[in-house]
């Protein structure tokens, strides 16, 4: 407990993206952590910046909204090749077990995944100082990179995930996106009652429908066209091949656009299968600033998220939420069993197709510009649903709501 505060509980979060970095996970966790502040003293662990603004120096403690970060000393190789990248993460993790020691000394520590070495250093740290452990997780590591065939389910990676999963049993809590991951460790033997799903959200204020002047359409001279859009990373878990393929099936309609937003490691190779096809209709174009989110996300009539059976149960598609907020329905080839499924069909905020076939994709696509009355009665759902399901006040009072429990568990 803080001897400065004594009645607010001290709180350490261990990530190595936060602000001001742009990917959705340090976003994500700079929001949640700010929303806690009032009620909690929270503490980030967290690596440098893999981004360079004028409000950021490489300061090792520094206070930002109410939230201290302190930031540990590592390798920052460039992230294109692998093996540098595996060196980046080692040398993060070593750096904080060391420097967790030098933070002030936490009541409650809340790991994430990135890397997914992380819980091994909140373990550690449990068992020197008793503190209590809350593993947080956007994906599930290594089941993700198994299922996508980055690494093979070989008998030191088996050991690893063995290691994770006994980390998992020992916290106190579990928290993860969706009812599919929630299963997962289930089946692993965790106990139900330590596992929380708390979902991702979007900002419901900053992204908000964009009905008439557009400015991406404008920039891009998108027009009237109906526009398929696949917005977020262009990575190796989409798997968009099927939906490149569906744009070919519908070349012959010239009002149709599919349009692809953001960068990976898959854009070379989709871009190349666009050209090989000898496709007019599809378009890329690079991450749009977040102040243009709502006008980007807002020009697609239909968006596009993919999600495979294997992966299904190792995360939840975060760009689901931005999505919502805009008020746009969706098409997914989400498996039937899963909650994004779940969600669309019970919601009726988009459509679902059977995975493996881009005929079905191009069908569901050309039966969506059909009906347009149908799409803006989605759109009206998909809206109310983030209003009312997926806000980010709603998921931080459920977290601040969890680590008040877990506290009162420890003065039991």
């Amino acid at each position: 407990m803080s001897d400065t505060d004594s009645h607010k509980p001290r709180v350490l979060f261990l990530n190595r993206s936060y602000w001001p970095d742009t990917e959705a996970t340090g976003q994500l966790l700079t929001a949640l952590c700010e929303g806690l502040a009032d009620e909690f003293e929270i503490h980030v662990l967290a690596g440098q910046p893999n981004v360079t603004t004028s409000e950021v120096e490489f300061q090792q403690t520094a206070q930002r909204n109410g939230v201290t970060i302190h930031r540990v000393k590592h390798s920052t190789f460039p992230k294109s090749n692998m093996v540098l990248k595996s060196l980046n993460f080692i040398s993060f993790v070593r750096a904080c077990r060391r420097q967790i020691h030098q933070v002030p000394q936490p009541d409650i520590v809340v790991f994430e995944t990135d890397p997914f070495l992380l819980p091994f250093v909140a373990d550690r740290f449990r068992r020197k100082t008793g503190c209590q452990v809350i593993g947080y997780l956007q994906d599930i590591y290594p089941d993700l990179a198994i299922a996508l065939k980055k690494i093979r389910n070989s008998w030191p990676i088996r050991q690893l995930r063995k290691r994770l999963f006994d980390v998992y049993r020992r916290c106190d809590r579990m928290v993860v996106l969706s009812t599919d991951m929630r299963q997962l460790l289930l089946d692993d033997g965790i106990e139900k009652n330590r596992v929380r799903i708390i979902a991702n959200w979007a900002d419901t204020q900053q992204v908000v429908p964009i009905e008439t002047d557009n400015r991406f359409r404008a920039n891009f001279g998108l027009g009237e066209k109906f526009v398929a859009m696949y917005s977020g990373n262009l990575g190796l878990t989409q798997r968009l091949e099927e939906f490149v393929e569906a744009a070919a099936l519908l070349q012959d309609d010239p009002e149709i656009q599919f349009v692809f937003i953001g960068r990976g490691a898959t854009r070379p190779d989709l871009e190349a299968q666009v050209e090989s096809l000898g496709l007019s209709n599809v378009l890329f174009c690079d991450y749009q600033p977040l102040e243009e989110l709502s006008h980007s996300l807002s020009a697609g009539n239909l968006h596009l998220i993919p999600l495979t059976t294997e992966i299904s149960r190792c995360l939840m598609p975060s760009k689901l939420y931005g999505i919502l907020a805009a008020g746009r329905p969706y098409l997914t080839n989400a498996p039937s069993s899963s909650e994004l499924y779940r969600v669309t069909e019970e919601q009726e905020a988009g459509f679902t197709v059977e995975a493996g076939s881009s005929q079905r994709i191009a069908d569901a696509i050309r039966t969506a510009k059909a009906d347009p009355d149908r799409l803006a009665a989605m759109g009206r759902r998909a809206r109310k649903l983030a209003e009312e399901e997926y806000t980010r006040e709603l998921s931080i009072q459920r977290f601040g709501q969890m680590l008040h429990e877990i506290q009162s568990d420890s003065q039991a």
